[in-house]
């Protein structure tokens, strides 16, 4: 098992031959935060079979059997919370990690990813299948179109989710990644300054809120970041479903979990799941001969 400050599924790669473990010392000096972690999976895919087409928890087992050890005791002080931004455009491809060209804006830099970051935290585990394949593809338009907007209503969310083959616990399950990170003004501005187009705050938002928000973001405010899950915005805990409760919640879509009976009571019960964590990161995946596996996280070969 695998702790959510560890794991990053979308790019634990395969199919190829162990002739190329020279990787490793290569990619751990390359020792940003950010990209710690895939430099260190991606020496994973190198040693997977490469008649291995589907997810196995064991895909190392034969071929390098103590991988994931390796993996956990380097990566243990890492984390990055890119997982859902990235399965949710594309399929679980590590498409999020690629950067810009001259001829293309690459999802990392569409806004809704503007402010992922990555932080030294702990959290729950869950198994991670192994022997995905990274695309070859990055479109920032694509990051508009599938990930969930902020000020989405339950609807809305609940057809984004069930697009991916999420249920209703899903959603408010791995909702609760909001947790972790920080976000810009203009993602929530409008509960503050005009909500509905009406110029008014959102009545559903805790006034005292309202009041500590509207001192940290003023109208017009783009660049200003504000902790998602205020004194605790570093630890992946349950305080999250807490503050949605107490209509704490920043965001709109945050706000909408309460007004489902079903999403309303998974909220209550704190839900918490590897189970979820699971599903997303089986979207999409690529196997097999499928994609590729990248020589740099940031660039396809």
């Amino acid at each position: 098992n695998f702790s959510i400050s560890k794991v990053l599924s979308s790019t634990i790669n395969s199919s190829f031959s162990t002739a190329q473990n020279a990787l490793l010392a290569k990619t751990m000096a390359r020792s940003k935060l950010l990209l710690t972690f895939f430099q260190v999976t991606l020496v994973l895919s190198v040693l997977g079979l490469a008649n291995a087409y589907s997810l196995k928890l064991d895909y190392y087992k034969k071929s390098c059997p103590s991988a994931k050890h390796i993996a956990k005791a380097i990566t243990k002080n890492y984390i990055s919370g890119h997982q859902f931004h990235d399965c949710f455009v594309r399929g679980c491809d590590g498409s999020v990690l690629l950067n810009s060209t001259q001829h293309n804006i690459a999802e990392r830099d569409a806004s809704p990813n503007l402010s992922l970051r990555g932080f030294q935290i702990g959290g729950p585990y869950w198994p991670v299948p192994l022997g995905r394949r990274d695309g070859r593809v990055s479109i920032a338009s694509e990051a508009f179109t599938n990930l969930p907007s902020p000020s989405f209503n339950i609807t809305q969310l609940k057809a984004s989710f069930a697009s991916k083959g999420l249920s209703d616990k899903d959603l408010v399950v791995l909702s609760g990644g909001h947790t972790i990170g920080i976000a810009h003004c203009p993602a929530f501005s409008d509960r503050l300054y005009n909500f509905s187009g009406q110029g008014g705050t959102d009545p559903t938002m805790d006034q005292n809120y309202i009041v500590a928000l509207k001192k940290k973001c003023q109208p017009g405010d783009s660049t200003t970041l504000v902790e998602m899950d205020p004194g605790s915005y570093k630890t992946f805990d349950a305080h999250y479903y807490t503050l949605v409760s107490k209509r704490r919640g920043l965001f709109q879509s945050d706000a909408a979990l309460l007004t489902d009976s079903a999403t309303n009571a998974y909220v209550h019960l704190q839900a918490t799941t590897d189970e979820s964590m699971v599903k997303m990161g089986q979207i999409g995946v690529l196997t097999g001969s499928s994609g590729e596996i990248r020589k740099q996280c940031s660039t396809i070969n």
